[in-house]
């Protein structure tokens, strides 16, 4: 089986509020990596003059790590709006990967039903949605619901609270926070790891980016990164 091809089996017969709490249960150990991460981009963003109530905004409408701090790193004044926005795109394209990845797990239900599950889904809740599909039969969205809520509501509290103690901290990356979102990330991936063979695009798409990252400047790493993904999985695909 390809390592992004979702299961469709139901799952075990349980109820939505026990798959909503086995979800925001299982998503306690990944909250170790978010929370630092997120006193790091909020103490970031309190240095652009940006306040408690603007990152909550931006980080509760836009749940991606990476472009947020791609976004305050290049916030000026005034801001360069169409950069930020094109920056943000960029970054974000891999969410089209994964949530193609997604979409035949979502396609019985109603489309605002679909978009808000959407929504919420971050790299984290992608990857354990997934790999809890593989574990027991079958994609649970409650269970998928509970750990992308819980991730959402933890990462927009404390960037939030980051604007607030991080001027007293100093630079939070001092002390190595950043590290531990790529740290828990990597773990995750273990659980969707089906061998080489079905690793290839991953793998394809890691050597894309990196050889973007080398020769060209900004952030079109991000979108080579995605397309190899996508192009290598849908040619390597067995019919």
């Amino acid at each position: 089986m390809n390592a992004l091809e979702p299961v469709l089996n139901d799952p075990p017969a349980t109820t939505p509020h026990s798959e909503l709490r086995r979800g925001a249960v299982a998503a306690l150990p990944v909250l170790l990596g978010f929370i630092p991460f997120a006193l790091v981009l909020g103490a970031q963003a309190s240095q652009h003059q940006l306040t408690a109530g603007a990152v909550a905004l931006m980080t509760g409408l836009n749940f991606g790590g990476g472009s947020e701090l791609a976004a305050i790193e290049l916030w000026t004044s005034p801001p360069a709006i169409l950069v930020i926005v094109a920056m943000t795109l960029l970054i974000n394209s891999r969410h089209l990967l994964m949530g193609a990845t997604l979409a035949p797990c979502l396609r019985h239900l109603p489309l605002p039903k679909a978009l808000g599950a959407l929504f919420f889904m971050c790299d984290e809740s992608w990857a354990m949605g997934l790999a809890d599909a593989r574990q027991r039969g079958g994609f649970s969205l409650c269970y998928f619901m509970g750990v992308s809520l819980s991730l959402w509501i933890t990462w927009v509290t404390f960037t939030s609270l980051g604007t607030q103690i991080g001027p007293l901290l100093g630079d939070l990356r001092s002390y190595g926070f950043d590290m531990a979102f790529a740290a828990v990330f990597l773990v995750l991936l273990k659980g969707l790891w089906k061998g080489v063979h079905a690793a290839l695009p991953w793998l394809f798409s890691l050597f894309t980016a990196a050889l973007f990252y080398l020769l060209i400047p900004g952030g079109w790493y991000v979108l080579a990164g995605t397309v190899a993904g996508l192009v290598t999985a849908y040619l390597w695909a067995k019919p």
